[in-house]
């Protein structure tokens, strides 16, 4: 029950804070612009406390899912001073743009700090080699530091594996830093073989890693077998996983045969799977890197390329999506957040997930999708092409067709956050 409870604080704590600063971009910037607000809320649903001062309501209300800053003007076109609708199409964009750049901001400082505090960086000077492997037959030594792989810079480690990735194995022209020259060497990454599935595997409300499948990557081979979200592994080729994911990952890479058999545990059924996994290659140099000393500038400075690096992860995902490279059944929403928070064990992993569930909240809310705020942006920018407004029945027309899908989508999110959670 008290962790029942923790858990609904924390929530609550993290998605009311979100909203907050979201709408609190929207109102800032509303009052920059000298544009009347009506009401501040966050929450919806029964006031649980309001006040006035100035022009301006404010209200805390009771579901903290969401909330709004309401100006004169902005449903309804007017034509009284401060209206929304009377100011400058630039001014509309910011006040609109607002929210979810003030979300992205955040969620890039926290994340920033976080990584910076914690340290524990790679550098790109090499500390070992492996033979037999492409970088140590190319002559490349101990001591050296990689600079460029086929011309684009290496800041990190993450960087060297993008560039091998879009190598497909083929030859590399990798530029080090040996005694303050720079030297070139053509390198044959070497590949190394695993067996892939699709499946992830996730951990237990309690934290604990278990070997219930939480996503499918879209048009895997388990997809296509009929896997599920949310089987149990049981067995994999008829030995015992013990719930231990690591076991899974390790019968599945030693399997004599092509063919994989999954044991799965279906609500009170027990199925068995036969599936091929596909074979994916990992390119390696063969390098192991110095650890970076821990200091202020080192932090300061592979913090920033680390947060960059995940900045570009989120973006990269949202890509996904749309291309059908992850399915929507993957996507979360509240409830599914609410999963995640109460599965966090200190205060790093909740600035960790409030980082991210910031920067992703930004990101999504500037979709150009009604009636996201980024929906709106596309209806102002056709406006200032137009060099007139839509008529407001088919701008009201296409918020409420985008609102209606976008309802549809979240009972989705929700249905299967609920599948996932039970």
């Amino acid at each position: 029950m008290i962790s029942i409870l923790i858990t609904i604080i924390k929530v609550i704590i993290l998605l009311g804070f979100l909203v907050f600063i979201h709408e609190g971009g929207h109102f800032i910037v509303a009052k920059l612009c000298k544009i009347k607000v009506n009401e501040f809320a966050i929450g919806f649903g029964p006031t649980i406390i309001k006040w006035k001062k100035g022009e301006t309501k404010y209200a805390l209300r009771l579901i903290p899912l969401g909330g709004f800053v309401s100006m004169e003007g902005e449903e309804e076109r007017s034509e009284k001073e401060g209206s929304f609708s009377k100011a400058s199409i630039p001014k509309r964009i910011a006040i609109v743009a607002a929210g979810g750049i003030v979300n992205i901001v955040f969620g890039l400082i926290v994340y920033f700090c976080l990584v910076s505090i914690m340290g524990g960086f790679t550098s790109q000077k090499i500390e070992n080699l492996e033979q037999d492997y492409g970088a140590y037959e190319a002559g490349i030594t101990i001591g050296d530091e990689i600079y460029k792989i086929n011309g684009k810079r290496i800041r990190n480690k993450k960087d060297i594996e993008k560039q091998l990735e879009k190598s497909n194995g083929n030859e590399v022209v990798v530029q080090v830093k040996r005694n303050n020259q720079i030297q070139k060497f053509k390198v044959k990454p070497t590949a190394i073989p695993s067996k892939d599935t699709g499946i992830y595997l996730g951990t237990s409300t309690s934290g604990d890693v278990t070997t219930s499948i939480v996503a499918i990557q879209s048009q895997s081979i388990a997809e296509q077998k009929g896997i599920q979200v949310n089987d149990v592994i049981l067995k994999i080729d008829g030995k015992d996983v013990e719930n231990n994911p690591y076991k899974v990952v390790e019968y599945i890479q030693q399997s004599d045969s092509e063919n994989v058999v999954f044991t799965l545990q279906r609500k009170d059924e027990i199925i068995n799977i036969e599936l091929k996994p596909n074979i994916i290659y990992t390119y390696l140099l063969g390098v192991q890197f110095e650890k970076v000393p821990n200091n202020f500038i080192n932090n300061i400075y592979y913090g920033f390329w680390e947060t960059a690096d995940f900045t570009v992860s989120i973006i990269d995902n949202i890509k996904m999506l749309f291309t059908g490279k992850v399915s929507a059944n993957q996507l979360m929403g509240p409830v599914g957040i609410s999963g995640v928070v109460a599965k966090t064990k200190g205060i790093e992993d909740f600035i960790y997930i409030l980082a991210l569930i910031s920067l992703s909240l930004g990101v999504t809310n500037l979709l150009p999708f009604p009636p996201l705020d980024g929906g709106k942006i596309v209806l102002l920018l056709i406006e200032w092409i137009r060099r007139k407004p839509l008529k407001e029945n088919t701008e009201i027309a296409i918020q409420m067709a985008g609102f209606a899908l976008l309802i549809g989508m979240s009972l989705f999110v929700t249905y299967n956050d609920v599948l996932r959670i039970f």
